[in-house]
């Protein structure tokens, strides 16, 4: 076998990780630190499932990273062991930011649960009211309880709108021995507003909230998985506090957590090193921040891409600190080469708030004597990151404006 690029990368590597698994942040582990509150309530609503009855639905609240998912396919392995053959439930669970329209939600559930190849739902062709009614006529006759959890739910709802929940969440008024009892998992408390009355009162039910993991919530959570992935004395204990505190601030978040230690013992491994230690957890930092903020900027509500769109040509003209009047004057111009809608300056201030909590920008208050106090905002984003942002299509669309004050806009 001939020599190749990758030989000298090879011999260097050192492999200090024991078991990679572990540090994926869809790994579901044995113990989940400060959920146990959360495991028991939706255990003991779900537990009458094992007894034919119907479960009440549940809404299942909290923010990126607190341990939701995680939870939930966790009980999932509970209940599997509980009921080994599925005799009495069955525990289905859709993600529907990849599973996004209501057919393949339907599809998806459908054909977690028919076995024969007959009978499986074609993944196009049928309408949503076919594949509907297969579904109920399929598991009318089980006599079993069907536990479907939705994780994502409000990216479907976001795109498609709401009537599969309706239709899902009225299937039990179409069964005469089986049942279906549905979770929700959202990352935002108002997804029940979201909804028409019709969805909103079939699907109400229990709520259960995950709050944000605290830094010494976090360094616990890691340490369970340094046991796991790794050998004695390989982590030094630095670097779980540091991966702990910069998950922290990203509003107690376990996958940026976990994430940026796999990303250290990479570099640790790349580097033919025998101990992760601090210095490649800085660097997992720098090679990981840029896609953790660009993500945040891409996921913005487009009003406010607009405002830190405003922000930037600010800066790019030259006024590295403005006020929010500075950034007003420049977003009302933005809006009206895109001919969008003007939200009133008060409004701007929230979404200026908004971002100076994602560390995008910087709004501090600053006092001027007798003129009294402004807000003085900062660009917070390097360059590469800015770059980034102008090839979102909003930015690419407004890549001939310029600053209010070297143009006149009529």
């Amino acid at each position: 076998m001939g020599s190749s690029i990758f030989d000298q990368y090879v011999e260097k590597r050192k492999n200090i990780t024991k078991n990679k698994q572990v540090l994926l942040t869809t790994y579901v582990p044995n113990i989940l630190p400060h959920r146990t509150a959360q495991i028991e309530r939706i255990a003991s609503i779900i537990s009458s499932a094992l007894n034919g009855d119907k479960p009440s639905n549940i809404m299942v609240y909290g923010k990126t990273g607190t341990g939701k998912t995680a939870v939930l396919n966790y009980i999932g392995k509970e209940l599997r062991k509980a009921d080994e053959n599925e005799e009495k439930c069955k525990y289905i669970y859709v993600n529907c930011e990849i599973v996004d329209t209501p057919y393949s939600v339907l599809f998806n559930i459908g054909n977690q649960i028919i076995v024969e190849d007959s009978r499986r739902i074609p993944f196009t062709g049928w309408s949503f009211e076919k594949v509907y009614s297969e579904i109920v006529n399929y598991i009318n006759n089980m006599n079993k309880v069907f536990i479907v959890v939705l994780d994502e739910i409000d990216k479907l709802i976001d795109r498609k709108g709401d009537d599969v929940f309706y239709y899902l969440a009225k299937i039990n008024e179409n069964l005469e021995s089986s049942k279906v009892s549905l979770i929700g998992i959202s990352n935002n408390m108002k997804f029940m507003e979201l909804l028409e009355p019709k969805a909103k009162s079939r699907l109400g039910g229990e709520s259960v909230i995950f709050p944000p993991y605290s830094k010494d919530e976090l360094e616990d959570i890691l340490r369970e998985r340094v046991k796991e992935a790794f050998d004695e004395n390989v982590i030094e204990d630095s670097v779980i506090s540091y991966c702990a505190s910069i998950g922290a601030k990203v509003d107690g978040d376990a996958r940026v957590a976990i994430d940026l230690l796999k990303t250290a013992a990479d570099i640790a491994e790349r580097n033919g090193d025998e101990k992760v230690q601090e210095a490649h957890v800085k660097s997992a930092k720098n090679s990981i921040e840029f896609d953790i903020v660009s993500e945040a900027i891409k996921t913005l509500p487009p009003q406010s891409k607009l405002v830190l769109i405003a922000v930037i040509k600010n800066v790019e003209s030259g006024n590295s600190s403005m006020t929010t009047g500075d950034v007003y004057k420049a977003y009302q111009s933005l809006c009206g080469m895109i001919g969008t809608s003007v939200l009133s300056q008060r409004r701007i201030g929230d979404l200026i708030g908004e971002l100076d909590s994602l560390g995008l920008i910087t709004a501090s208050i600053r006092s001027f004597g007798r003129a009294g106090r402004s807000r003085i905002i900062e660009l917070n984003i390097n360059k590469m990151i800015i770059e980034n942002f102008k090839q979102d299509p909003t930015f690419k669309f407004l890549e001939s404006y310029r600053h209010p004050s070297q143009m006149r806009l009529v």
